[in-house]
């Protein structure tokens, strides 16, 4: 009995020698883990601290639609509310492309801005901008109507502007008259002295062709095809946004034969659209 007690201490003594280099490891602090460098969360700029030189207005109107594209034909995709601040960054004929505050980009119609509003709380005005685009234009087309000689007369025509008082104008007209019917084409030669003037005269002059078509009913009748020149003179209205509005003053001459010509004055009024 006496050797067990003593063969259990021995045993006890021992696991205690073992265990002894490593309490103080056991009773140490634990070492720190590293410290992690925290992760900045990005936050988004206001829009005027990101770029203060563009354009912002605030929106006045219940909601402003965004299109897809500078067109009505473009779906609509997004609707921003009323006291959103938005930026104006292109512009495409009366449609502007427009950035909102969290960075939704869209085309907005020029009449629905008109009633936003700039920082200093004054309603935001494109006046300036549709006086630019009167004196920068380059293409109009047009219609009119009027009379050739005394008979009614339609034509359409097509300019592009070379220089501030310089166009190139390219006209196709028909006149049904009782007796026969005309068709003409000619391209003029358009000089506008005061084109920067709301009220701008204007005189051209130019060559084309004259095809004269009888009534089938005239007896004897031929058909006249036959070189033609004319001088205009007359005047442009611009009436506001992209129209303007035109009088004019022509003389045409035929050449029928090598040694006959037929003169035709016409006077028309109409309507032009530029871009």
């Amino acid at each position: 009995m006496k050797n067990v007690f003593i063969h259990q201490l021995a045993a006890v003594a021992t696991l205690i020698t073992a265990a002894l280099p490593v309490l103080p490891a056991l009773a140490a602090d634990p070492e720190p883990a590293p410290a992690q460098t925290p992760v900045a969360t990005p936050i988004a700029a206001p829009l005027a601290a990101a770029r203060p030189n563009v354009d912002r207005v605030q929106i006045a109107d219940p909601y402003i639609e965004l299109r897809t594209g500078p067109g009505r034909g473009f779906p609509i995709f997004f609707v921003a509310p009323r006291n959103e601040w938005i930026e104006i960054e292109l512009r495409h004929t009366d449609w502007f492309r427009v950035r909102t505050e969290d960075g939704k980009t869209g085309w907005v119609n020029r009449s629905q801005l008109e009633t936003t509003l700039t920082a200093s709380g004054a309603q935001k005005s494109f006046r300036d901008i549709l006086i630019d685009d009167y004196l920068s234009r380059k293409v109009q087309l047009g219609a009119a109507w009027g009379h050739f000689r005394s008979e009614p007369m339609l034509k359409v025509w097509s300019s592009y502007r070379l220089s501030e008082t310089l166009s190139v104008e390219g006209t196709l007209g028909q006149v049904q008259g009782v007796f026969s019917g005309t068709d003409f084409w000619h391209i003029n030669v358009l000089a506008e002295p005061w084109s920067d003037r709301r009220i701008s005269p204007f005189f051209s002059i130019g060559v084309g062709k004259f095809k004269n078509f009888p009534n089938l009913s005239l007896v004897g009748a031929e058909p006249t095809d036959a070189k033609l020149a004319n001088a205009s003179v007359g005047v442009r209205y611009y009436i506001t946004d992209r129209f303007i509005a035109r009088a004019d003053y022509s003389l045409y001459t035929a050449f029928v034969a090598d040694t006959r010509s037929t003169e035709y004055r016409a006077w028309t009024l109409g309507l032009s659209f530029f871009f």
